[in-house]
C-alpha cells in the first residue's frame, strides 16, 4: 500500500453511515480501504485524486466501489459518475448488479429512474446525481464533461487513448476522483497504463495517488490456503474453497496465480524498460569522427532492416550510437569490413536474421562474435544497470529512441533474465538490440581506457551527427 501525503480527514464515516442506513455493511479490509480512498487534505480535496487497486477476482471490489459511488451520489446532489469496463459483457454485468442494488427497498426511494436501453444504461437519482455505464471497446466515454467520479473497471485492459479521452472529462470537476481497479494484466493485454501507474507509485514518483495491492507471495504454492487468505481477505467466509478450486480448475496455473492470487508477472511486457525522461537525460555528444569504436554490433529485423551500432569505452564510461542503417546486406558488409580493425569485435546474435551475414563478414577478415541467449540477457541487464548508474550515453537518435519505446521485456529461460521483445508491431526493435549488444561487447572486451586511434572517415549514410566530445560530470 502506497498512500498519499497530507491526509487530515476522510469522508468515509459519512459514506459508511449512509451505506449502513441502506442496509449495506463492510468487511474490515473494505473499511480500511474506504477510509484511504476517501481521505482528504486540509483544503477539503481528496488527498489522492487517482486510486489504483490491484485485486484478485472474487474479493468484493465491485461491491465496495458500487457502495461508495451510491453513497457519494446521495451525499452530493448533481454528482456525475462514469463506470466503464473494457468489455460490453462486464459493463452489462456491473450495471445489472448495481441496478439490483438500486431497487432494494431502502434504496429505491432515492432513485428517480433506471435506464436499461442498450448502450445508454444509467441510474438516475432523485437529487440529480447519476451513474452512467458503458464499455470502452464500444467507444463509451468520449465527449463527456464535468465528470466527478470516473471508475475504470478492468483497468488491466485500459489503453492510453481511452485513458486520455476520458480523463479530460474531469478537467472542470471541483473535486475529481479517478479509480482504476483490476487484476494484474496478462502478457497479451494492453496493460501499459495500469502497469506504468503501478510502477510509478511503487517508485515514489507519483503525487496524490493511492495504490493498494492484494496478492499472494511470488513463488508461493498456488494451493497454499494461507496464501489464499493473504491474497483474498474474503476467503473463506465469503469466497469459498470450492469457488477457489473452481477457478484453479478452469485457469492455467499462471492465470490462476495472476487473476486469483493477484501476483504480477516478474518480467512485465507492459512496463517500459527505461522511462523516456531517464533515457533522454543520457543523450550526449559522442566521440570525434577519428576515434575508432571498441566494438560494433549488427542486428536485423524480420523485415530485413539492418542496424549497426558502435560502442566507445573510456574507463567506466561508454557511449553507443547507431552508425549505419539500411536494407542492403552487401552494403552493410562492405561498410563494416572497411571500417573495423582486424581485432575489433563485431557482435551478432546467433538467433538473429543478421547471422546470415556472418560468413561474408568473416571472409573479409572481420572478427565476428556470435552471441547467445545468455549473452543477450547479460546485455539487456547491462543496459538497465549502466543507464541507472549514468555510465552510458547515447546519441539521441530517433531510430534508437523509437525502438526502445516500442520494446518490452521477454523472459529468457527461468532465472530472471530477459531480452527485447517487440510490443508495437509497427516499430523495428533492431536498433535497440544492436545498441545493447554493442554496449555488451564493448564492455566485456575493454578492461581499461585505451588511447585514441585514428580511423577512416565515417560513411556518408551514417546516422551519427556528433561534432565533438564533451565531458559529463556525474554527481
Amino acid at each position: 500500500m502506497i498512500q498519499p501525503e497530507g491526509i487530515v480527514s476522510t469522508e468515509w464515516p459519512s459514506v459508511r453511515d449512509t451505506c449502513s442506513r441502506l442496509g449495506w455493511g463492510f468487511d474490515a479490509w473494505q473499511d480500511g480501504a474506504g477510509r484511504l480512498i476517501l481521505a482528504k487534505r486540509g483544503d477539503g480535496l481528496y488527498a489522492a485524486d487517482q486510486i489504483l487497486v490491484s485485486i484478485p477476482r472474487q474479493v468484493g471490489k465491485t461491491y465496495l466501489f458500487a457502495a461508495i459511488v451510491f453513497a457519494l451520489c446521495l451525499l452530493h446532489p448533481n454528482l456525475t459518475v462514469i463506470w466503464t469496463a473494457h468489455r460490453v459483457k462486464t459493463a452489462k454485468e456491473t450495471f445489472n448488479s448495481m441496478s439490483g442494488m438500486a431497487t432494494q427497498p431502502k434504496v429505491a426511494a432515492h432513485i428517480g429512474q433506471i435506464i436499461r436501453a442498450r448502450g445508454d444504461e444509467a441510474i438516475l437519482f432523485g437529487n440529480g446525481s447519476r451513474i452512467l455505464f458503458g464499455a470502452r471497446e464500444s467507444g463509451f466515454g468520449r465527449g463527456f464533461t464535468d465528470v466527478d467520479v470516473l471508475v475504470f473497471d478492468e483497468a488491466q485492459i485500459l489503453g492510453e487513448s481511452a485513458m486520455e479521452d476520458m480523463v479530460a472529462a474531469q478537467n472542470v470537476a471541483a473535486n475529481p476522483l479517478t479509480i482504476l481497479t483490476g487484476t494484474p494484466p496478462r502478457p497479451r493485454d494492453p496493460g501499459e497504463v495500469f502497469t506504468n501507474a503501478r510502477q510509478e507509485a511503487l517508485d515514489g514518483d507519483s503525487d496524490e495517488v493511492l495504490y493498494i495491492e492484494l496478492s499472494a507471495d511470488r513463488g508461493a504454492d498456488p494451493l497454499d490456503r494461507d496464501q489464499w487468505r493473504k491474497a483474498n481477505p474474503s476467503f473463506p467466509h465469503r469466497t469459498s474453497e470450492r469457488a477457489m478450486l473452481r477457478m484453479k480448475k478452469n485457469l492455467s496455473e499462471s492465470s490462476f496465480v495472476r487473476e486469483a492470487l493477484g501476483v504480477w508477472d516478474e518480467v512485465s511486457v507492459h512496463r517500459a524498460v527505461i522511462r523516456a525522461t531517464d533515457w533522454a537525460a543520457l543523450s550526449d555528444i559522442g566521440p570525434e569522427s577519428d576515434v575508432r569504436p571498441d566494438a560494433l554490433s549488427i542486428d536485423m529485423s524480420h523485415a530485413r532492416e539492418i542496424s549497426v551500432c558502435a560502442c566507445w569505452v573510456e574507463g567506466e564510461r561508454a557511449h553507443v550510437e547507431e552508425v549505419w542503417a539500411g536494407i542492403d546486406v552487401a552494403a552493410a558488409v562492405d561498410w563494416v569490413a572497411s571500417r573495423v580493425r582486424r581485432r575489433t569485435p563485431v557482435a551478432i546474435d546467433a538467433a538473429s536474421p543478421a547471422s546470415s551475414m556472418v560468413p561474408a563478414l568473416r571472409s573479409r577478415r572481420v572478427t565476428v562474435n556470435q552471441t547467445t541467449a545468455g549473452d543477450m540477457a547479460k546485455a539487456c541487464g547491462l543496459v538497465v544497470d549502466r543507464s541507472a548508474a549514468q555510465t552510458v550515453t547515447h546519441g539521441g537518435q530517433q531510430s534508437v529512441n523509437d525502438a526502445l519505446e516500442g520494446a518490452r521485456k521477454r523472459p529468457i529461460r527461468d532465472a530472471g533474465g530477459w531480452g527485447w521483445d517487440r510490443r508495437d508491431e509497427s516499430v523495428s526493435i533492431a536498433p535497440i538490440v544492436s545498441w545493447s549488444l554493442a554496449l555488451f561487447m564493448g564492455t566485456v572486451s575493454t578492461k581499461q581506457a585505451r588511447p585514441v586511434r585514428a580511423a577512416a572517415p565515417r560513411a556518408q549514410n551514417s546516422r551519427r551527427s556528433s561534432r565533438g566530445r564533451r565531458a559529463v560530470l556525474l554527481q
